[in-house]
């Protein structure tokens, strides 16, 4: 599994640490017990500070998804993959729901939005 820290994107890097990695673990690239890379290690590989990997994984851990074993490091946790889709859920919905009250307060009506909407679907599908 590769991370990829963005320096154009308006999350923190240990934001995007986080979301790749829930990613990776919601699409089984990472197995329940499976080890992860020490805070160390990801923090030489991604060229990051060793405090922004600590803050990530302790992110990780306090949902649940991770977990430390004393001297070893630190594994995937053997989660409940439909409460992890429901969080992935309820995130989307917020931010789509900020998403259209931008689009409203841009004088946008509902067909306007739908048809932004499916043209930028297409465009991604394509």
């Amino acid at each position: 599994m590769k991370i990829v820290i963005s320096t154009n994107s308006s999350l923190a890097i240990y934001e995007q640490i986080v979301n790749q990695l829930k990613n990776a673990i919601f699409r089984h690239e990472l197995n329940a017990g499976e080890a992860l890379p020490s805070i160390r290690m990801l923090a030489s590989s991604l060229q990051v500070s060793v405090i922004t990997t600590k803050r990530a994984y302790e992110e990780l851990e306090k949902e649940h998804l991770i977990r430390s074993v004393a001297g070893k490091g630190f594994y995937v946790c053997d989660t409940n993959v439909d409460y992890l889709k429901e969080k992935q859920y309820m995130m989307l919905e917020k931010k789509l729901t900020e998403i259209l009250d931008e689009c409203k307060k841009a004088g946008m009506n509902k067909d306007e939005i739908l048809s932004m909407t499916k043209e930028l679907l297409n465009t991604d599908l394509q």
